[in-house]
């Protein structure tokens, strides 16, 4: 009994009139009795240690010293940064997105991932797979629009490439004004340019117009790529982001397989259209290019409601909205998971300081014109300053290895998308020319050709008083012979020609026989009447249904390995998957040379695009990772820009070899994978790194 604790001591004390009595219990408490002052103050500060006291002045309205110096802070005037050195403003600013980048991390976490993420997941999925239908429109609709507007071999190579020219300088641009503008409104301006122009390109019908139009398309379209990865990022944990990016890479797999599934079933419908005289015709292949928009103005129409990126938000110093949006993201998901009583804890979100100066002109101030042009001049060298960022020595490094891995995957992968296809149709050249029919020396006279001749030579043969009515000629060559009397009428052909032939008193009405089909060839009194006018499409022959069939496999055959990159890439890191991916892909690219046949060539593909998915979808997640959120945007349009630009020389390069040889195609591909998929193992693993 004669040791007892404080609490015990405290407890023996009781409040009597005013005073503190002290027990009579025979021992001594040392120290006077507090006074009635010192009883005001203990009950003032009761409950409450050293470290967490409360100012005795709160409770009679009078500020604490340091809320009145914070204030004092506040009110100073703006201009004392004007005074300071750049270098400490962006210090102070780097620091500042130091702490900005772990408490927004550990608010995602807060605020949980459901019902709202898996909403943005499904609406920026259908503005990526509007990206993966646009990269297949142009192969597919080319053999038919080839005829439709007449177009040469230089005038297609052109329509091939000038999408992916198009997307290059939209990947960069749009990339760069998202980091300034935000996520949102610079997605809404992409899908609008793409859908805008796609539809107007359905109804054109001169080549050149038809070729601005997708170049614009293009452009549009080349923003939504890094737009779309920086903006779904910015709502995901660190735990979910590696593997929900990957899954939102599988839109553009399902891009490719709506695109090629509507080719097939849209295409082919010659039927499916209409004409307004003799110089208009929509054709079935421009309704096809109507469907293919519509992924994209799905997606506009859906982003309507979805909030700005809460991050960018923050970044550019609207902490209120910023708050809001979390605060919806928040509750949208306890909803979803029955929880609506979880309260939104956070309070304040830290802002990094504002270093940007923006003015705003008076509308006094010049015409109008000359006020957006000031304002679109000032936000283009912010961009181009962005630009330059990525290339100072903290980024230098991981820009450049990034843009070799970036490019040499382009490079392989495009080139040999394209060399797959013109292989099987070279494959299938060969097979037909094998079956061709040679005729010599043929005699026929008074006879009526109203049936198709395909695939034939006819050498040294005569022709006397003879008729070809309503009938078609398909791959069939006339060599050294004789026409006398005879009368062609209504009659189309295609890749059919007339050598060193002798044409006497004969009447050409309505056919297509131009005089580019009649090489060294003597005309006799021969007359040309009302010759068919524009191209005309022959389906059973330039619509190949196996080309289809070639897109849509290569397409689905990247499921499993988008399953397995989406499992394993917050396991075994983004390095080791683009390294591996990259590796393994060449060691396809060898097999490449055991593809004689139509079907071995198909399977080789299926394998090589199941095998190279993987690293494509690590470089989005690891490019979006490396950079900070005021040049994420700019950053991945830089990349993906060069690597369009892969894209286009792949496709010339591959292309040109089809039928000479296959050796360099396959070296070039397997080198330039071995090369960019080494290099990327030097690159920094960021599996456990909060967005900066």
């Amino acid at each position: 009994d004669g040791y007892r604790n404080t609490n015990q001591v405290s407890d023996d004390y009781r409040y009597q009139d005013g005073n503190y009595d002290a027990p009579n219990d025979g021992y001594y408490r040392g120290g006077d009795e507090p006074t009635q002052e010192e009883d005001a103050q203990s009950d003032v500060t009761e409950g409450h240690d050293e470290d967490d006291e409360v100012y005795e002045g709160e409770y009679q309205g009078i500020p604490h010293p340091d809320d009145i110096k914070e204030k004092q802070k506040k009110r100073a005037p703006a201009m004392d940064d004007e005074y300071r050195d750049r270098a400490d403003l962006m210090a102070e600013r780097m620091e500042d997105e130091e702490q900005l980048a772990h408490q927004y991390e550990n608010i995602i976490e807060e605020c949980g991932h459901g019902r709202f993420q898996w909403t943005l997941f499904f609406v920026l999925g259908l503005a990526l797979m509007a990206d993966g239908v646009e990269v297949f429109v142009v192969g597919f609709v080319l053999p038919s629009a080839e005829k439709d507007m007449c177009l040469s071999s230089s005038n297609k190579g052109m329509l091939g490439l000038i999408v992916y020219l198009g997307m290059m300088v939209g990947a960069v641009l749009l990339g760069g004004l998202a980091d300034k503008l935000g996520r949102k409104q610079c997605l809404i301006i992409s899908l609008s340019i793409n859908a805008a122009f796609a539809f107007l390109s359905s109804f054109v019908q001169g080549y050149g117009f038809f070729l601005f139009c997708r170049l614009i398309s293009g452009l549009g379209i080349g923003g939504t790529l890094p737009i779309v990865f920086a903006y779904f990022s910015e709502f995901l944990s660190r735990e979910k982001r590696g593997e929900h990016l990957s899954w939102l890479c599988m839109f553009w797999m399902i891009g490719g397989i709506y695109a090629s599934a509507m080719a097939w079933s849209i295409i082919p419908h010659y039927g499916w259209g209409f004409s307004m005289g003799t110089k208009y015709h929509f054709h079935s292949w421009r309704v096809f290019v109507l469907v293919c928009a519509l992924p994209c103005i799905a997606s506009l129409v859906a982003l309507k409601f979805m909030p700005e990126s809460p991050r960018f938000l923050l970044e550019i110093g609207k902490h209120d909205e910023a708050w809001m949006i979390l605060k919806q993201v928040h509750d949208t998901n306890m909803r979803a998971k029955g929880e609506p009583e979880r309260v939104f804890t956070v309070s304040y979100i830290k802002t990094p300081k504002q270093v940007d100066e923006f003015i705003e002109i008076q509308s006094s101030t010049g015409t109008w014109y000359q006020r957006w042009l000031v304002r679109i001049t000032t936000t283009l060298k912010q961009v181009w300053d962005n630009v330059l960022y990525c290339l100072t020595a903290q980024y230098r490094m991981n820009t450049l290895m990034l843009a070799v891995v970036w490019f040499t995957m382009a490079l392989s992968y495009y080139g040999l998308i394209v060399w797959f296809p013109d292989m099987i149709r070279y494959f299938q050249d060969e097979a037909y020319e094998s079956r061709v029919k040679i005729f010599d020396e043929e005699e026929v006279s008074h006879f009526t050709f109203n049936f198709t001749l395909e695939n034939q030579i006819h050498r040294n043969g005569e022709y006397r008083n003879d008729k070809f009515i309503g009938m078609k000629f398909k791959e069939v060559r006339f060599e050294d012979s004789l026409f006398e009397d005879c009368y062609f009428e209504d009659v189309r052909s295609s890749e059919t020609f007339f050598e060193n032939c002798t044409i006497i008193s004969t009447v050409f009405y309505n056919t297509d026989l131009y005089e580019h089909k009649f090489i060294n060839c003597r005309l006799i009194n021969s007359t040309f009447m009302k010759e068919k006018e524009g191209c005309h499409i022959d389906f059973e022959e330039d619509n190949d249904f196996l080309i289809y069939l070639v897109s849509f496999l290569g397409s689905l055959s990247v499921l499993p390995g988008n399953i397995i990159s989406a499992l394993l890439m917050d396991k075994i890191g983004r390095i080791k998957m683009i390294g591996g991916s990259m590796l393994i892909s060449a060691v396809c690219c060898f097999f490449l040379f055991f593809g004689n046949s139509e079907s071995a060539m198909i399977g080789w593909q299926c394998l090589f695009c199941g095998a190279s998915i993987a690293a494509w979808n690590a470089l989005d997640v690891i490019t979006v990772e490396l950079y900070p959120t005021d040049k994420r945007a700019t950053a991945f349009g830089i990349l993906n820009g060069l690597c369009k630009f892969g894209a286009i020389l792949g496709n010339s390069i591959f292309s040109s070899f089809v039928g000479i040889t296959k050796v360099v195609p396959i070296l070039l591909a397997s080198s330039a994978l071995v090369g960019g998929g080494l290099l990327a193992l030097r690159l920094p693993e960021t599996r456990e790194q909060v967005l900066m």
